[in-house]
């Protein structure tokens, strides 16, 4: 969307945050310091700016620079939450909200039934990320929010409450897009929980450790990773499978993803840089040949 021309905002949750979204929990989650939340708000905006210049300058090499460069906006919801008190929310949107639906969800009827059962601040969660894509539709024009598919209620919350409140949502009415967690070809989840997780942040990953964690990606992933994680072309993505699967002894597909995923997290050269520094290391490059002009 953005190398298309769209304009896109990010919202980093520093109100929501402070309450905990119950999606994918059995337990609550706990309470975090202000100092440790403010500390992960700011980590989180650093990544996400890293993440939209790197990705636009990869989409602009693989595609030509876009006639129309959408407009990239950083936003944080503590900044209107914060002025928000109890009592005006009640009596504006309150009479909005549906509780039936809110019961419904999985994430919520799940944790009524078990031992555990839900606090009151995770209930609502739901409502302030309701409320949060109302705002962002009323002040900034956001028609379409995207998220993981564990964030589905949430957004359609958001739906539901635009069009009983907004009197402009029948012209352009707001949409959700959501996409599935990922997985490997045997249904093993990726993450911290699994022990296979992967960081965008320099300081945890460096785009050496970005190229070689797609590097060993088995034969089994790696058609569908290209397709996910890379901007090349469906019909250049099969030739290279296609080859591959031929001489998969040669990892041609894997070289590609890892050189891709580099450049979209970390940047142009990045992916050649570390495929250098990867071929020396492990002895396919004979490093007395290989000039300080093949790492540019």
């Amino acid at each position: 969307f953005y190398g298309r021309g769209h304009d896109v905002v990010s919202l980093v949750g520093g109100a929501t945050g402070r309450v905990g979204d119950p999606s994918g929990r059995s337990t609550d989650r706990n309470a975090m310091a202000s100092a440790v939340l403010l500390d992960i708000i700011t980590r989180i905006n650093g990544q996400l700016r890293q993440f939209f210049e790197n990705g636009l300058r990869y989409y602009q090499n693989r595609n030509g620079a876009t006639s129309s460069k959408g407009k990239w906006t950083q936003v944080d919801n503590y900044d209107w939450w914060k002025d928000v008190s109890m009592l005006e929310f009640l009596a504006k949107y309150g009479r909005h909200i549906r509780i039936q639906s809110m019961l419904s969800r999985d994430s919520v009827s799940n944790r009524l039934s078990s031992s555990e059962g839900l606090g009151f601040n995770e209930f609502t969660y739901q409502v302030l990320q309701a409320y949060d894509f109302y705002h962002l539709y009323k002040e900034r024009g956001v028609t379409v929010q995207v998220g993981g598919n564990d964030q589905w209620g949430n957004i359609t919350a958001g739906i539901d409450l635009i069009n009983r409140v907004s009197s402009d949502s029948h012209k352009c009415p707001p949409m959700g897009l959501t996409v599935p967690l990922l997985t490997t070809a045997s249904g093993e989840k990726f993450g911290k929980s699994a022990g296979n997780a992967v960081f965008i942040d320099p300081e945890l990953n460096t785009a050496y450790d970005i190229y070689q964690f797609f590097y060993n990606t088995p034969d089994a992933d790696v058609s569908r990773f290209l397709k996910i994680f890379t901007l090349l072309p469906l019909d250049d993505i099969e030739s290279i499978v296609e080859k591959h699967l031929k001489t998969p002894h040669l990892r041609a597909a894997q070289k590609l993803l890892a050189a891709e995923v580099t450049e979209l997290l970390h940047g142009p050269g990045s992916g050649k840089e570390s495929g250098i520094i990867s071929d020396i290391i492990f002895g396919d490059t004979d490093v007395l040949k290989t000039s300080s002009a093949d790492s540019m």
